[in-house]
């Protein structure tokens, strides 16, 4: 049977550094790095904060969950 709400949630998480200086106007690049993936709702109601690779940055940066 169908559940009503599904357990499994897709979640976007976006590069905090980049938001941080996205706000700099002489920068070269105002690209954000985003990535897609899933999360448990029941075991992590919170939100989520991976560390990921940053192709505008070149190097490993935490990357938060941001609304749809």
């Amino acid at each position: 049977m169908a559940k009503g709400k599904d357990i499994r949630v897709t979640v976007i998480l976006e590069c905090t550094d980049c938001v941080r200086n996205s706000v700099n106007v002489n920068k070269e690049s105002t690209s954000i790095s985003r990535y897609i993936t899933q999360k448990n709702r029941h075991n992590k109601p919170s939100r989520l904060e991976l560390r990921k690779f940053c192709t505008c940055c070149c190097k490993h940066t935490i990357h938060g969950e941001i609304k749809k």
